[in-house]
């Protein structure tokens, strides 16, 4: 298992560090075109102004395909081979699934315009809060109207895909069509096997709406419990991408507060604070704070502070040749959180890897929302970065209390960073650049581009082709699963340039190569291919 999610773990890599770039963007972009930061005579040029949007779009782009992304990449981090064959079928699985999703969804009637607010409201006399409940259950997805299941559908597709790819692209068909054997079978058997991931998906997800529905009316009766469990539950949700039913809930109903304002009753956490800051009346702080207890200052704790401070842990962590490499990707993941409050970059390095380190940020988090509550900050935003508790905060007044997001935003720092840091390593959690711990003594050789008798002693060193089961390396080690470790000679492979080994498993053995060790890999993986 932990092999599994060490692997897993690093499949996530790539479209973290997309979104982490994407992020920065984005959240540059917003500020360039927020006349409040940047002035209006800057955001009144056209021509500038339609550049910036434009990267904004770009950078929309990116988070609006996440999922695929997912699908994508973790057949390419987990297959064992053929892994252009694996992340194709991955692509074709993604689509099948929301074809099979989009298909069910007809049959009963459920399409983009039955469920649009409007077609609710005149046809269904829902009320535009319930409504807006019900159209939030549902996107499109690549064309297909489907459910809501954002990371989530790309994570299912991606494992599922990886099991049948690794099961079966070794497959020998009966001679007449072995045609479509071997790596050819992986789309076929994607293209059979996932519309039952998408049967099952449709009958079980409404189930899932159903038991955040539940949540959303346990926060509205919980009082200043409320906000911890809906900031605890909203985090849960994450991975899944369900927390957009559980903020519609709280941001446009009942359950997220009530209000008079301008003489008008007004219901939502959101729809409280935007009628509240756009009145022209003397609103006070007060009735801010009703809207914002749901959105913004609790946010703004973890996005600020608390997440960045995890970061610095997980550098901090980090092997010390890995850690410029893992510099760069949190840093791109600190400026999108502490900018926009786009927490996905910082969030998906460890979520998924490790439990223990996800359920102290879930508890943290919501902890983070009860205290601004109890405390009566009223500062708000949707997006909550620094962007946010500028405009919202600082340029609004003291009677925010916005310098006590400040004064617990650092504390909160301070238990993250030393929190990330013990958890780590007393659970050797495989944050980035942890995945290599051991010795790497002596001078690592300098492999040649094309070395073929390098290559060829390090195969018959681990017993030749018949004895190797798989080769995969990550930063610095080769990692092979051989049938037999009594046939490996460790004396020939440290005359390759190995400094080191280390043994899992009696048939797992890593050989520490170095930074070399992608070109040793690839000319490996490239030799068994041809003898």
């Amino acid at each position: 298992m932990k092999s599994f999610m060490q692997k897993f773990g690093k499949s996530l890599l790539l479209p973290i560090s997309t979104i982490a770039a994407a992020g920065i963007f984005l959240g540059l972009a917003a500020a360039l075109q927020n006349s409040a930061i940047v002035g209006e005579s800057f955001t009144s040029i056209v021509g500038v102004q339609n550049f910036i949007g434009f990267i904004r779009k770009l950078a929309g782009l990116v988070f609006g395909n996440l999922p695929v992304f997912f699908a994508l990449s973790i057949a390419l981090g987990m297959a064992k081979e053929e892994k252009a064959t694996a992340a194709f079928s991955s692509l074709i699985g993604f689509l099948v699934l929301h074809l099979t999703l989009n298909y069910l969804l007809g049959l009963d009637g459920i399409t983009s315009e039955t469920t649009s607010v409007k077609y609710l409201i005149e046809t269904g006399g829902l009320s535009q809060i319930d409504a807006s409940i019900v159209n939030a259950k549902y996107e499109t997805v690549l064309g297909f109207f489907t459910y809501r299941m954002n990371v989530f559908a790309g994570i299912i597709i991606g494992l599922v895909v990886t099991y049948l790819h690794n099961k079966f692209y070794k497959i020998q068909l009966p001679s007449s069509i072995n045609f479509f054997g071997g790596k050819r079978f992986v789309p076929l058997v994607t293209l059979v096997a996932i519309p039952v991931v998408g049967l099952i998906s449709y009958y079980v997800w409404p189930f899932v709406d159903s038991a955040i529905s539940g949540v959303g009316k346990g926060i509205s009766s919980a009082g200043a419990f409320g906000p911890f469990m809906y900031g605890s539950v909203n985090r849960l949700l994450i991975p899944t991408g369900l927390h957009h039913i559980l903020n519609q809930i709280v941001r446009f109903t009942p359950i997220g507060g009530t209000a008079v304002i301008d003489g008008e009753t007004v219901v939502g956490a959101l729809n409280i604070f935007n009628a509240a800051i756009g009145s022209t009346s003397n609103i006070s702080n007060e009735i801010v704070q009703i809207g914002s207890r749901y959105v913004g200052q609790g946010h703004m704790i973890s996005v600020m502070f608390a997440l960045p401070a995890a970061g610095l842990a997980m550098i901090k962590c980090a092997k010390d040749k890995n850690k410029n490499k893992v510099k760069a990707l949190i840093f791109a993941g600190l400026a999108a959180s502490i900018l926009t409050g786009i927490t996905e970059p910082l969030e998906f390095t460890f979520m998924f890897i490790s439990p223990i380190l996800f359920g102290f940020h879930i508890i943290m988090y919501g902890l983070g929302f009860m205290i601004m509550d109890l405390l009566g900050v009223a500062v708000g935003g949707v997006q909550a970065g620094f962007i946010d508790f500028t405009v919202f905060g600082l340029f609004r007044g003291i009677g925010t209390k916005w310098y006590l997001i400040i004064v617990v935003g650092l504390i909160m720092a301070l238990i993250y960073y030393y929190g990330f840091k013990f958890l780590i390593t007393k659970f050797n959690i495989m944050t980035p650049g942890r995945e290599e711990d051991d010795a790497e003594d002596g001078e690592i050789a300098q492999i040649s581009e094309k070395n073929i008798d390098l290559t060829s002693t390090i195969v018959k060193a681990l017993g030749g082709k018949e004895n190797i089961v798989s080769v995969e390396n990550c930063m610095t080690r080769l990692r092979v699963v051989v049938s037999n470790n009594k046939l490996v000679d460790e004396k020939t492979l440290k005359s390759t340039g190995a400094s080191g080994f280390v043994k899992p498993t009696p048939e797992n053995i890593q050989i520490v190569y170095g930074l070399k060790v992608d070109q040793i890999a690839s000319d490996v993986k490239a030799y068994l291919k041809s003898i």
